[in-house]
């Protein structure tokens, strides 16, 4: 079990920045690779970013790159998602996950957090 809770979410004006966490509880969180998703209402949930078990690697989504950022602290067992120039399409709740590799679909994830909202007003 990876129990994963995600907190920093909240309202924003576009353009302005937020930073997500993402704390685990588990001393084998240097194992996994950590994926950020989203879902907006009505929408399924999309894949945003994800970084490998040492941080030495990472994706986006198109729709966040040169925006968003991802990365890791594994004495921590933390993981950040930094977002900047924030737009009212960014408006999702935003979930952490847990997988044992880098993984760009929800499927390939085995753990999730609650969910964090983030509301971009234009």
């Amino acid at each position: 079990q990876v129990p994963l809770v995600e907190s920093g979410g909240g309202l924003v004006q576009a353009g302005d920045s937020l930073r997500l966490s993402c704390a685990a509880s588990a001393r084998a969180f240097s194992i996994y690779a950590m994926g950020w998703f989203r879902q907006a209402p009505g929408k399924e949930r999309e894949f945003v970013a994800a970084i490998s078990s040492t941080g030495g690697v990472t994706y986006y989504a198109d729709s966040v790159k040169g925006r968003f950022l991802i990365s890791r602290d594994n004495a921590k067992n933390t993981v950040w998602l930094q977002m900047n120039s924030l737009n009212p399409d960014d408006t999702a709740v935003y979930y952490c996950a847990a997988a044992r590799y880098p993984d760009t679909t929800p499927g390939g994830y085995t753990y999730w957090g609650q969910g964090t909202q983030v509301t971009v007003s234009s």
